[in-house]
């Protein structure tokens, strides 16, 4: 019976193609389901033999650990370099918006916070 690898649910492209290479190159037999139509499955990757389930799971171990520390080095370089994205940049950039956002925060915690006492009352 197949297996679920990868659910594809909010995956970059990148990722997902790099998935599909490296378990080419390792040859473990896999196949993919595409998204439904109206949203309910966001498609994934299979593979076919439950036997290549132990070594796919190790390989994504090692592919997710390099990934992450890729992502990490790259966040950290854009930081020294003045480019990482900062709240008083966003702010300077785009006020309404995150404004809207603080004024949205303020009424939900305000509604938060009140509900139980007018409910009470």
């Amino acid at each position: 019976m197949a297996k679920l690898l990868l659910n594809l649910r909010n995956v970059p492209d990148d990722e997902a193609d790099e998935v599909r290479a490296w378990l080419k190159q390792a040859r473990i037999a896999f196949y993919e389901t595409k998204p439904s139509p109206w949203g309910v499955s966001h498609g994934g990757i299979w593979l076919e033999q439950d036997d290549d389930l132990p070594q796919a799971r190790a390989l994504m171990a090692d592919y997710q650990h390099a990934r992450g520390a890729r992502a990490r080095a790259d966040a950290e370089q854009a930081r020294r370099e003045g480019r990482a994205e900062t709240f008083a940049g966003l702010l300077r950039h785009r006020p309404l918006y995150v404004l809207g956002l603080l004024l949205a925060i303020v009424v939900i915690l305000g509604v938060t916070l009140a509900l139980p006492w007018w409910l009470l009352g």
